[in-house]
């Protein structure tokens, strides 16, 4: 696959397709003479000798620093040089290719007054696979995420780190030199414009919608599981009673969750009986209402998301007409809500799970399954510890879905007197995703073994398919196991396609 970028911008697709693809990337010849024509008019300007920041001026607290012709240049590798300052573990290698990616995407759209040149280093690198080392700490998402983009550029100019194929640091100079690349010189105002805008905080937030939309699928796979094994009821699930309150993520859970639980021998076993709970615990009746509500909140990430896509971050930025003006466009608010947002609507979608764990374990209320999910409970704990690493998880998500873009702190000589803590938002968003997958595999383990439990009754189609995904590696309810690549494998299947794949073959396709 081959990604082209045109100066309109991409599509969440290309990025994710690149970052985790591995796809191709080339410069439309539009791109090229959009940036030849802004290119231009920064040539003019500074042969002009007006004072432009960036251009002819220093950075932040230094933009009232006049710069000589002669040293400008200079300023552009220098400013790239004491803005890698990072430091920590580095970034994910989908996290950077996606930022290169959207870093190419800015500078196309014809309005930073760079060569083309340069973006075509940058698409250089993503092709012959070169991953800049980039540390987590550094960006505060205030002239967007300076310093996670600077560790990027220096790779241009031959200096600084990148990703070994073994995931240990090599020298940026080797990696050019092995791949028949040469190192860049930077012009006027070329330095800064690789370095400002939002192009870390979208690349990671456009990775965790992905990642959202299916795993909020999945809590519905997860959640009639449970429901299915403790005995629930589907008619809360009807759409009727969904129409009357109209939020469609809902709606949409809701209907999953319905059509999950659909033929079934062991939802028919107990339909009519008198003794049957005439209302289920919040944490069954109520997950569409949860779930639904965080599927709502996706739609509205994504749309921020879209937005950005189409959006010029850089600063300054250079009109059609010729004025070059400053902006705040690079601030990542936008973002940084959003993400939040997300964070606590994944984090409530990991908790309700948990609660229906708890109850799939407690002999007191899950209608006749023996303690624990183990046959021989006493000498064996069964799935007992599981629940206690997914309520240490559910507390850490907590602590994460506090919102991050709350909190600024001054920088730059009070210049940058308010940050967004852009950066810090869409990273930890992506490890309360992270964390949500482990929640689900352990409820789609305790469904799984509660299903197992109730034989010879027959589960749901979507029930069968789960016992199929999930026995060959954690057998069926005895002794107990050493449970830690058990869970490792539920995982992989929660956060694969296969399951869900095979559940939609059986029922139709989910929301």
């Amino acid at each position: 696959m081959i990604v082209t970028v045109q100066p309109t911008g991409i599509s969440a697709a290309d990025v994710l397709a690149v970052a985790r693809g591995d796809a191709r990337v080339e410069l439309s010849p539009a791109t090229v003479e959009a940036m030849a024509a802004s290119r231009a008019i920064v040539d003019d300007i500074e042969s002009s000798g007006r004072p432009v920041y960036g251009v002819s001026t220093g950075f932040g607290a230094l933009a009232n620093t006049s710069i000589a012709p002669q040293r400008r240049a200079e300023l552009q590798h220098a400013l790239i040089r004491s803005h890698a300052a990072g430091i920590g573990a580095p970034m994910p290698r989908e996290v950077v290719r996606a930022m290169m990616l959207l870093r190419v995407r800015s500078l196309a759209m014809g309005r930073s007054g760079v060569r083309p040149v340069l973006a075509q280093g940058l698409v250089d690198l993503l092709n012959h696979e070169i991953t800049p080392w980039v540390p987590e700490h550094g960006s505060l998402g205030a002239s967007g995420d300076l310093a996670p983009l600077a560790h990027c550029a220096i790779v241009l100019l031959g200096e600084g780190w990148v990703l070994g194929k073994d995931g240990a640091r090599m020298s940026a100079a080797e990696a050019l030199h092995g791949a028949g690349l040469r190192p860049l010189d930077l012009a006027a105002k070329e330095g800064l414009a690789l370095i400002n805008g939002t192009d870390g905080m979208l690349g990671m937030l456009l990775l965790a919608i992905e990642d959202a939309a299916h795993l909020f699928a999945m809590a519905d796979v997860t959640a009639a599981l449970a429901i299915e094994a403790m005995l629930g009821s589907e008619r809360p699930f009807l759409p009727e009673l969904h129409s009357i309150r109209p939020h469609p993520g809902q709606a949409a859970s809701a209907a999953n969750i319905h059509r999950l639980l659909q033929d079934s021998a062991i939802m028919d076993s107990h339909r009519d009986d008198l003794a049957h709970a005439v209302q289920d615990a919040y944490s069954m009746r109520c997950a569409p209402q949860v779930a639904g509500a965080a599927r709502d909140t996706l739609e509205f990430v994504s749309l921020v998301s879209s937005r950005e896509l189409v959006s010029v971050v850089d600063n300054p930025v250079v009109l059609t007409d010729g004025r070059v003006e400053s902006t705040g466009n690079f601030h990542g608010a936008p973002l940084g809500f959003a993400a939040d947002y997300l964070a606590i609507a994944a984090a409530e979608v990991g908790a309700i799970a948990e609660r229906r764990v708890d109850r799939l374990l407690d002999v007191t209320r899950s209608r006749n399954l023996p303690p624990f999910l183990s046959p021989d409970a006493g000498v064996n704990s069964g799935l007992m510890i599981a629940q206690y690493t997914a309520a240490g998880i559910v507390a850490e998500n907590r602590r994460l879905a506090s919102p991050a873009s709350v909190d600024s702190l001054p920088t730059s000589g009070m210049q940058e007197d308010h940050v967004s803590m852009g950066w810090a938002a869409t990273k930890k968003l992506r490890t309360v995703l992270d964390n949500l997958t482990s929640l689900l595999a352990v409820e789609l383990l305790a469904g799984v073994r509660g299903l197992q439990l109730r034989s010879p009754l027959a589960p749901s189609p979507a029930g069968r398919a789960a016992v199929a995904a999930v026995e060959p590696f954690a057998g069926t309810p005895g002794p107990d196991l050493f449970l830690a690549p058990v869970l490792e494998q539920a995982r992989a299947v929660v956060a694969g396609r296969a399951l869900r794949g095979e559940i939609e073959a059986a029922v139709g396709p989910l929301s």
